[in-house]
């Protein structure tokens, strides 16, 4: 199965808020700790954390996950 990143979170608690919220809404995100070299934490580079769904999913997932980002930064960008 391969994995579409729909956002790059630059908080990372709010990209463990949005993982959560993906899944209660039927998604099927990957966790922050999954696709890493085993016992090397993910890195993150300058754009934030990476949400990534499966290819299927991205679509209708891109389009709520910008939807909940505006709501938890309190911004209408």
């Amino acid at each position: 199965m391969t994995y579409q990143i729909i956002a790059h979170v630059k908080n990372p608690s709010q990209a463990r808020a949005l993982v959560v919220a993906l899944r209660a809404y039927g998604f099927n995100p990957l966790e922050q700790g999954d696709g890493g070299l085993p016992g090397v934490p993910n890195l993150f580079g300058p754009e934030g954390v990476p949400v990534q769904v499966p290819e299927a999913e991205a679509g209708d997932a891109t389009v709520l996950a910008r939807d909940l980002l505006k709501e938890m930064t309190g911004t209408d960008t």
